[in-house]
């Protein structure tokens, strides 16, 4: 059986393949990842997919899970030290999460940066300060939001949550040709501070609709009346024709002469 499990709050899930081992969600278990051991949270089981399988090397024990929650519990105080001697650099990058290694050899450390930043020197300081192996991943702001959880405004858990991994970019057209650019920019942005992820669920559906309909300002006769479309409703699959009185009507699309 294969199940997705999740070894770093701002990454994707991984596949794996369970074996015989009895697992449930919110299971740790731990794996061989990157030439390295890793612990792993189990967030999805009983996966139909063909993607490739990392190893589990075994269920974590009691003894592990003591492991797991000893690193947890420096990440705060490492998180604040990498902060700390990134502007004392003054380098240009936001330190968003810090994960310990389960087998000890390193410290992952994630960061957001709009430019091109010349780390270096911070690797070197922090290689000396905790004496192990240093890495310094870059993410984006949506990364940065899966790793911290939480609900949108709709209420219901954030799509790069929920569906790590499956979302495509979303662009300003997709907002368009939902009729919804003129909303705003606070409005359509997600908590990462990006057009929210939902924005490309129906895009394309909207495509094909306006394929469709007629063109802003085409002009049509209905029932010897001349008139001219001044709006789209594409999921009513309607227009709304202003005739030459000024006088407007919805009409649906298939109506049209």
């Amino acid at each position: 059986m294969k199940i997705s499990a999740k070894i770093f709050p701002w990454d994707n899930s991984r596949i794996f393949d369970s074996g015989d081992l009895d697992l449930k969600i919110g299971d740790i278990i731990i794996v061989n990842f990157d030439s390295g051991i890793e612990s792993a949270v189990v967030d999805k089981i009983n996966i139909k997919t063909d993607d490739s399988a990392c190893d589990i090397i075994r269920k974590a024990t009691s003894i592990d899970t003591e492991t797991v929650e000893r690193n947890l519990a420096k990440c705060k105080d490492a998180i604040k030290l990498c902060r700390d001697l990134a502007s004392e650099k003054e380098l240009s990058m936001k330190i968003v999460d810090a994960q310990f290694s389960f087998d000890g050899g390193k410290v992952i450390f994630s960061f957001i940066a709009e430019k091109r930043v010349d780390f270096r020197d911070l690797v070197r300081g922090l290689s000396k300060k905790f004496q192990r192996s240093i890495r310094l991943q870059q993410i984006g702001s949506r990364d940065e939001a899966r790793g911290k959880n939480g609900y949108g405004v709709c209420g219901r858990e954030l799509c790069c949550v929920k569906f790590s991994g499956s979302l495509k970019s979303v662009t300003t057209e997709d907002a368009r040709v939902q009729q919804m650019g003129q909303r705003g920019s606070d409005r359509l942005s997600g908590l990462c501070g990006r057009l929210k992820c939902c924005l490309g669920f129906e895009a394309e559906q909207y495509r094909k609709n306006l394929d469709t309909m007629p063109l802003i300002g085409e002009e049509f006769s209905i029932n010897g009346r001349k008139g001219k479309v001044v709006e789209r409703n594409v999921l009513s699959n309607e227009v709304v024709i202003e005739f030459q009185d000024k006088n407007k009507e919805t009409i649906a699309v298939d109506k049209l002469k």
